[in-house]
């Protein structure tokens, strides 16, 4: 049977950075003494230096450019429909940008048969897969799937469909999108573990080509984890006012006592090459070291993502493998994890060809 695989990944982010500004915006917001000092401390050990929004934090902002405070200040925190606007405005020229750097041939154009889209911080239709066929011209024939709403593991589900095709029909090539857009969804709040939530998210997107052509990383094996009595710890809701996240400081507990227990199975018992975990935040990815008993230098370059871009939900765990990508060894064989809703942990075994 045909194999399938990650020919090439490319990413993107906005223009405008915000961590610094948001840390200093939160502080401000929050009207407890306790509570102030706990986010300080808890925000000097992120591991987070930057995050990158379509909202400008930059006073006064440059003409045509959203100004942060005036969405967020200007007549009160803004309803869905106006974050809604501001998705439909942000996300096609996020998403152009990172398919320029994907620089795909007039031969990939015409192999791609399906585009697949995740997403779980904005919609519209026609969306983000009409956005791309036009932009690169791609068959109106091309398939089309929207993955919504199953949060920071939707990538590795992605990636399972664009495996399931290609075995398939092995001629076709698939495009995968996942873009994030999550500081759309910054609420006004006086609970801690609210703002340390959104402290931690920031906008991106990822492109990848999979395929059937013996190029970059093989699909190999896919495996789901769903952790017990663990459903109410991530949460994500349409209100009002927004996407309203519930993100429980019990998750990274309950994260390493799961891959104490299951980590064989995830990873077959085999040995590890090169490990793209999602980092979900410092926590997470320190759970996911105790966990699976790895050295502090494996999870290198998961750490050096949610360093200069945090947390950007379905986009990140890709963000991890295009760097991976670029020091990866032919034989080198590898797992992709990422957690979400459910409370889920999603793994994706590979190797690199």
């Amino acid at each position: 049977m045909t194999s399938a695989y990650i020919n090439r990944i490319a990413t993107a982010v906005p223009p405008h950075k915000v961590h610094g500004a948001f840390v200093e915006f939160a502080v401000q917001m929050l009207k407890d003494d306790r509570m102030r000092t706990l986010f300080q401390r808890m925000s000097a050990r992120s591991g987070i230096d930057d995050r990158y929004s379509g909202l400008s934090v930059v006073q006064p902002p440059p003409q045509g450019v959203v100004d942060a405070y005036d969405f967020y200040l200007g007549d009160g925190f803004p309803s869905t429909a106006k974050r809604m606007k501001m998705f439909e405005r942000f996300a096609p020229t996020l998403l152009r940008s990172a398919l320029d750097k994907l620089a795909l041939t007039a031969e990939e154009k015409a192999g791609i048969r399906h585009v697949l889209v995740t997403c779980c911080t904005g919609l519209y239709a026609p969306g983000l897969d009409f956005e791309a066929i036009d932009y690169l011209g791609l068959s109106p024939s091309v398939e089309r799937t929207m993955i919504g709403f199953m949060g920071c593991y939707a990538a590795i589900n992605a990636l399972k469909q664009a495996r399931h095709i290609v075995r398939s029909e092995p001629g076709d090539s698939v495009l995968i999108i996942n873009l994030e857009l999550c500081t759309l969804h910054f609420q006004e709040t006086q609970n801690l573990n609210e703002v340390l939530s959104f402290l931690v998210f920031g906008d991106g997107c990822s492109v990848s080509l999979i395929s059937g052509k013996e190029e970059g990383f093989a699909l190999d094996s896919f495996h789901a984890l769903q952790v017990d009595g663990t459903r109410d710890l991530i949460t994500w809701n349409v209100r009002d006012l927004g996407f309203d996240m519930l993100l429980s400081g019990r998750v990274p507990g309950e994260i390493g006592k799961a891959l104490r227990e299951h980590g064989h199975i995830l990873t077959g018992g085999d040995a590890i090459d090169l490990w793209a975990v999602h980092p979900g935040g410092r926590s997470v990815l320190d759970a996911v070291e105790e966990g699976l008993d790895l050295s502090s230098s494996v999870l290198a370059s998961s750490r050096s993502i949610l360093k200069r871009f945090g947390n950007m939900s379905s986009a990140t765990v890709m963000f991890v493998l295009e760097e991976l990508m670029k020091s990866a060894k032919a034989g080198q064989s590898g797992c992709a994890m990422s957690f979400g809703p459910g409370l889920t942990a999603e793994t994706m075994r590979f190797h690199v060809v």
